[in-house]
């Protein structure tokens, strides 16, 4: 495992991410078109996803602009904007397609579908009475579970 891929996992875990959290994600995606499915195995393609380097970049983007909000270190409007989370900015859903991308259009409702809802650790984070900003890193950990739960559905065609 190199520096980036250390440092987008170093970074899901200090923001109180396990990927454990992001397993169940993909399990509660895909466990009604999967007879079988375990944890593991979502936990095996979760990380499968993060070891893409395309994955790794958004994660360290993503949190990093989420620490710099927490600490006030960005020019107004941005600061306000990300602090709020504002609906109409959209560009944290960007980097979550870029995720989401990585294993094809399938992702894309996947992501609309666990981004609507907000089942699991993407209630906790998106909790903005905790003080913590994660406008990037809710969308972040959905985009890697939708990306997860494609990861799988791809890999079910395959074999059928």
């Amino acid at each position: 495992m190199d520096e980036v891929e250390q440092t987008a996992r170093a970074l899901l875990t200090d923001r109180g991410v396990l990927l454990s959290d992001i397993a169940a994600l993909v399990y509660e995606l895909q466990a009604h078109y999967h007879p079988g499915l375990t944890l593991e195995t979502c936990l095996a393609n979760v990380d499968r996803v993060l070891s893409k380097r395309e994955v790794q970049n958004a994660v360290i983007t993503g949190i990093q602009l989420d620490i710099l909000t927490e600490k006030k270190a960005l020019d107004e409007p941005l600061q306000s904007i990300l602090e709020r989370d504002e609906g109409l900015y959209g560009v944290d859903e960007i980097i979550a397609l870029s995720i989401v991308n990585v294993y094809g259009s399938i992702g894309f409702t996947n992501y609309g579908y666990i981004d609507k809802l907000k089942p699991g650790i993407l209630q906790r984070l998106n909790d903005k009475s905790s003080g913590i900003c994660n406008t990037f890193l809710d969308d972040i950990v959905g985009a890697i579970a939708a990306a997860a739960s494609s990861r799988l559905a791809h890999r079910k065609a395959h074999v059928e």
